[in-house]
C-alpha cells in the first residue's frame, strides 16, 4: 500500500494552481498537525495488516514546515503503520524554501531518500507569469544544495505549453537541467484549470499560450531529447535513469491500493474511494467525529476496468492484453478492433508481445485516446 500526506500551505498560490491550499501560519499549522495526527491514528489502526511501501509527502509547500512538525508527523506514522525497510520516500520541495543546509540533513536523517523539486520553468519571465516565488538561479543553487546534502535521487518538475514559452526555451530549459544531473524529470503539459488567476487571464486575452503545433512540438522533441541523454520515457510526463523510477507513482499507474491523508487527500482501498474535505476546518472536524459520515464510492467492476485501461495507456509499457481478458472475458483486440486500425494507421499506438502502448504522438494526445476506450 502506498501513503500520502497532504501538507497544504503554500506562501502563495500560483497562478495555474487549483489544488487546495492556505497561507502559511503557526496558527493554521497547530490545528493541521493535530488533526493530521489523529487520521493516521485511526487510518493506521484501519489498516493494521498493510505494509506501506512507499510514503510521499506533498502539497502544498512540505518545506514550510518545521522539523519538529515533521518529526511529530513521521513519530506518528512510525507508531502506526507497518513500514518496508528501505521505502522510497518523497519529499516535494520548491526552490525558494530550499536555504538550510541543517534543514536538508535533519530531512534525510527522518528517512526521506527522495525530492521532487518544483522548477517549472527557468525563464525568470515566466516564473513571474506563473507567480512562482523563485528565480532560475536560485532553482540551480537549490539543485546544488540538495545533491550537497546527499540526495542523489532527485526529481526536477518542468512545464511546457505556457505562456510566451517558445520551442527554442523549452528546449534549453531542458538541456539546462539535464547538465545540473538529477536522476528523474516530469515534463508536464500546463492545464488550465478556469477558475485560478492565470485561468482568468486567459479567458480575458491578457496571456496566450504558444499554438497547438508548437506545444506538439515541444512534447515530441523533448521526450527524444531527454531519451538521447539516457532517460527512459516510463510514463506520459515522467522520465528516469536506469533504476531511478518513481516507485510511488508507479504504484498509483499499477492499481494499487493507497492511504491519502490530510485535507483534501484522495484514498483508494479495497475497491472504495474516498476524499478528505478541501478545508482545514472541515477536515479537522471529521477526524474528531472519526471520519463518520465520509462518503465512499465502490467503483465496482466495470470502473476498475475503466481505470485499468487508463493507468496503464499512460505508461510507456501499456496494456497488458491478457490481464485485460482476465479481468473482462473479452478480447481486447476484436472488441475495439477498428479504432485499434485506425489509430496504428496514424502512428499513435504500437502492439508488441503482448501489449498495446501509445506511442509519442499517441502520448501527446492521450486523453483523447483514451476517452475512446473507456466511454
Amino acid at each position: 500500500m502506498l501513503l500520502y500526506i497532504h501538507v497544504p500551505f503554500c506562501r502563495r498560490k500560483c497562478h495555474y494552481c487549483a489544488f487546495f491550499s492556505l497561507p502559511h501560519s503557526a496558527d493554521l499549522e497547530v490545528p493541521y498537525l493535530k488533526a493530521l495526527k489523529r487520521e493516521i491514528a485511526f487510518r493506521g489502526k484501519q489498516l493494521k495488516d498493510r505494509n506501506i511501501s512507499s510514503i510521499y509527502i506533498g502539497g502544498g509547500t512540505p518545506t514550510l514546515l518545521s522539523i519538529s512538525s515533521l518529526r511529530k508527523i513521521m513519530n506518528k506514522v512510525c507508531a502506526s503503520f507497518r513500514l518496508h525497510k528501505n521505502m522510497e520516500f518523497t519529499f516535494e520541495a520548491n526552490p525558494e524554501t530550499i536555504n538550510d543546509p541543517n534543514y536538508l540533513s535533519a530531512l534525510r536523517s527522518l528517512g526521506i531518500n527522495r525530492i521532487s523539486l518544483g522548477v517549472q520553468s527557468l525563464d525568470d519571465e515566466i516564473l513571474y507569469v506563473l507567480g512562482r516565488r523563485h528565480t532560475s538561479t536560485e532553482a540551480i543553487r537549490s539543485v546544488g544544495m540538495l545533491q550537497d546534502a546527499g540526495f542523489e535521487n532527485l526529481s526536477i518538475d518542468l512545464i511546457w505549453g505556457l505562456p510566451g514559452q517558445s520551442l527554442k526555451m523549452w528546449m534549453q530549459d531542458l538541456r539546462t537541467v539535464v547538465k545540473l544531473r538529477p536522476k528523474h524529470i516530469s515534463c508536464y503539459g500546463l492545464s488550465i484549470e478556469p477558475d485560478t488567476f492565470l485561468g482568468q487571464h486567459l479567458e480575458q486575452g491578457q496571456v496566450e499560450l504558444p499554438e497547438e503545433h508548437f506545444q506538439a512540438k515541444m512534447y515530441v522533441h523533448g521526450a527524444e531529447y531527454l531519451e538521447s541523454e539516457s532517460f527512459l520515457q516510463y510514463e506520459v510526463s515522467n522520465f528516469s535513469k536506469m533504476g531511478y523510477v518513481c516507485l510511488h507513482n508507479t504504484g498509483y499507474w499499477e492499481g494499487r491500493d493507497y492511504i491519502g491523508l490530510g485535507p483534501s487527500a484522495v484514498s483508494l482501498v479495497d475497491g472504495f474511494r474516498w476524499k478528505n474535505p478541501s478545508s482545514l476546518d472541515g477536515y479537522a472536524a471529521l477526524t474528531q467525529d472519526s471520519f463518520s459520515g465520509l462518503e465512499k464510492e465502490d467503483l465496482g467492476h466495470e470502473v476498475w476496468v475503466r481505470e485499468k485501461i487508463m493507468l496503464s495507456l499512460r505508461t510507456a509499457k501499456g496494456l497488458n492484453l491478457k490481464e485485460y481478458r482476465q479481468m473482462t472475458g473479452h478480447d481486447f483486440c476484436r472488441r475495439f478492433g477498428p479504432l485499434l486500425k485506425a489509430l496504428h494507421s496514424s502512428n499513435l499506438i504500437r502492439m508488441a508481445n503482448g501489449y498495446v502502448r501509445l506511442t509519442k504522438n499517441g502520448m501527446l494526445v492521450s486523453n483523447s485516446i483514451i476517452e475512446r476506450f473507456i466511454f
